[in-house]
């Protein structure tokens, strides 16, 4: 029998016992879902590790106080460390009300095809890689090129700060981004002051220490206008040579100092003033450079403790 041959043979009091039914339903749903439930696409965007549905404790997310920017200075055969830090970021929540957070991973022309192949894999995964135009290295221009480089890269969408951070450190995005919300997005210089002990800066004027500082935007727009050059400051690590630009250039009126909430991983060694035991409000620990830190720091800040238990796996010790 087709439909038409069907519908036809209905009265219209089996049509409205057909009908009505769908009708409440439809009502329903309209009148009894919350306003604020949002229904999620089946896709969703793995173009970042930022992009996690995970990352938000507010609905809000189209207007943000401000944007930030976070450059993790690595090498391309790091791929290991790439893949725990784009899973440590994923999970972890912030106040996206407050803050958009981006995370790019910074590092110099590719010399091998190993490195080329498997660098165009994770760009096509997670589009999450700037490559310079530089020779690799540490403290000899690769973190000014990134400064610099980042107008001309995002102009069209300015951030409100840059963070330079290493890849063996360990930032807790929900403090960062809380710490950041009333500081002057102008001028602004942020991080853990080194050296620590005030009282002997000399012969060292103070900059802030490399595991992780922010600038504003206004800085880094000048960094890339600026005719003063890297070598102008007698090269060096790049944390002092930063610090020594902005110094000499009288920039970075405004400077804060994260002690004793960013510091240097302790393990056995003596405590002092950059490096000591975990605090619960951290910002950063640095020095995570083997794997065994990264573990002990993960535990104390509980990071897995979300895991759910499933009849799919069964971690001794974890579910």
């Amino acid at each position: 029998m087709s439909y038409f041959t069907f519908s036809k043979n209905l009265s219209p009091s089996n049509w409205t016992l057909i009908l009505l039914p769908l009708l409440f339903l439809a009502l329903t749903f309209l009148l009894i879902l919350p306003s604020n439930i949002h229904l999620n696409p089946l896709s969703s965007n793995c173009s970042s590790p930022t992009s996690s549905s995970r990352k938000s404790l507010s609905t809000d997310t189209t207007n943000p106080d401000y944007r930030l920017l976070i450059g993790i200075i690595t090498l391309p055969e790091r791929y290991e460390r790439r893949h725990l830090l784009r899973t440590v970021y994923s999970l972890q929540t912030y106040n996206t009300a407050t803050a958009h957070v981006d995370i790019r991973f910074i590092f110099c022309n590719l010399t091998t095809r190993e490195k080329k192949v498997f660098i165009a894999l994770e760009i096509m995964k997670y589009n999450d890689i700037i490559i310079l135009n530089c020779t690799e290295n540490m403290n000899d221009g690769k973190t000014y090129k990134f400064l610099s480089g980042v107008p001309a890269l995002f102009g069209d969408q300015p951030y409100d700060y840059v963070m330079k951070a290493d890849d063996d450190s360990y930032i807790r995005l929900d403090n960062l981004v809380e710490s950041l919300k009333d500081k002057s997005r102008v001028d602004m210089y942020y991080g853990l002051v080194m050296p620590c002990d005030k009282e002997n800066f000399f012969p060292f004027p103070p900059f802030m220490s490399g595991m992780g500082y922010v600038l504003s935007w206004d800085l880094i727009q000048w960094m890339a206008q600026s005719d003063f050059r890297h070598d102008e400051t007698g090269g060096g690590p790049e944390d002092m040579w930063t610090g020594k630009m902005l110094n000499l250039n009288e920039k970075g009126k405004y400077r804060y100092d994260n002690a004793p909430r960013m510091y240097d991983y302790k393990g056995p060694s003596p405590s002092n003033c950059f490096r000591h035991e975990y605090v619960p409000d951290t910002i950063m620990v640095h020095q995570l450079k083997e794997n065994d830190r990264w573990i002990e720091t993960l535990d104390y800040f509980n990071v897995t403790s979300a895991l759910e238990h499933s009849k799919f796996y069964h971690i001794e010790g974890m579910t």
